[in-house]
């Protein structure tokens, strides 16, 4: 009950002491223990969908929400506000000037994340992040467990694809938005993926809201922050199995977003093309 209030209202340890008759000594290790229990047992509630009927539950739920096929998950990457670090604090200071983690996570079609989060300072690479697997170097999909495992595993189309936003470079099994799309069936693309996507945004909504330590930020160092904030996605994950109500709040961004244009250069590769044309077409027929 400690630690589930601590990550609930983000409150001070010696507040939460004080609420539940214990001193701030006691809370802390309390947080602790608890904290390195549960991302022990993260593999049990963080999952990739690898059977069959897993992968087609994941693309048939995405596909309901805009008729983009053959989604398995949305990427995306977002800001948890720290204490200013003693060491290397200029490398945690993000461009709205605060210091934060950057915080990459993967969702599935009911806003549970997939596999482990990735983590780095909101600059650049941080030493103090070494040893707990998380990223080190700016290429942060690429790096990530996520991207390690599509990289390495993937063979074929029918494995799946995850949508990112333009941020993000485009591979077999990553999609990114055409930055000026020209034709109808580029435009339709470009509509689908934004409306599918933005599940990651409700998901980082949803996430945060419900435990305020998210939000009102961690006053810890960084490597113990991040595991706070691992431990947070897992209970996250628990909490969506169980059905827990979600609070709704306008922080929370609605399914439907309105489409923007995206101006630029078209981000697939040429050797992308038959790929790309194949979701083209499906989604041309579709619309």
């Amino acid at each position: 009950m400690i630690s589930l209030r601590f990550f609930a209202s983000g409150s001070h340890l010696h507040v939460i002491g004080d609420t539940m008759g214990h001193d701030k000594a006691t809370v802390s290790r309390v947080l602790t223990k608890f904290t390195d229990a549960l991302i022990a047992k993260r593999d049990q509630f963080i999952k990739w969908p690898c059977t069959p009927d897993k992968l087609n539950a994941t693309k048939n739920g995405f596909y309901e929400k805009a008729g983009f096929p053959n989604v398995i998950g949305c990427v995306d990457g977002t800001h948890v506000r720290i204490q200013a670090p003693a060491d290397d604090e200029p490398t945690f200071v993000n461009l709205k000037g605060f210091h934060s983690v950057n915080v990459q996570g993967i969702c599935d079609q009911n806003c549970k994340y997939l596999m482990g989060l990735s983590f780095k300072a909101a600059f650049r690479p941080s030493s103090l992040l070494t040893g707990l697997g998380h990223v080190m170097t700016p290429m942060f999909f690429k790096t990530s467990a996520v991207g390690i495992h599509l990289q390495d595993q993937y063979n074929s189309i029918e494995q799946g694809v995850v949508l990112g936003d333009s941020g993000y470079p485009c591979r077999p099994f990553l999609l990114t938005p055409f930055r000026q799309p020209r034709e109808q069936r580029e435009q339709n693309f470009n509509r689908a993926r934004i409306t599918t996507r933005c599940t990651i945004e409700r998901t980082f909504g949803i996430w945060k809201q419900r435990f305020r330590l998210l939000k009102t930020g961690i006053r810890m160092r960084p490597v113990r922050a991040c595991k706070f904030i691992l431990a947070c996605a897992i209970l996250h994950n628990i909490a969506m199995m169980l059905k827990e109500p979600i609070i709704d709040n306008d922080d929370i961004p609605e399914e439907q977003p309105n489409d923007t244009t995206i101006h630029g250069t078209t981000r697939w590769p040429r050797n992308k093309e038959p790929l790309c044309n194949i979701f083209f077409l499906i989604i041309k027929k579709m619309s």
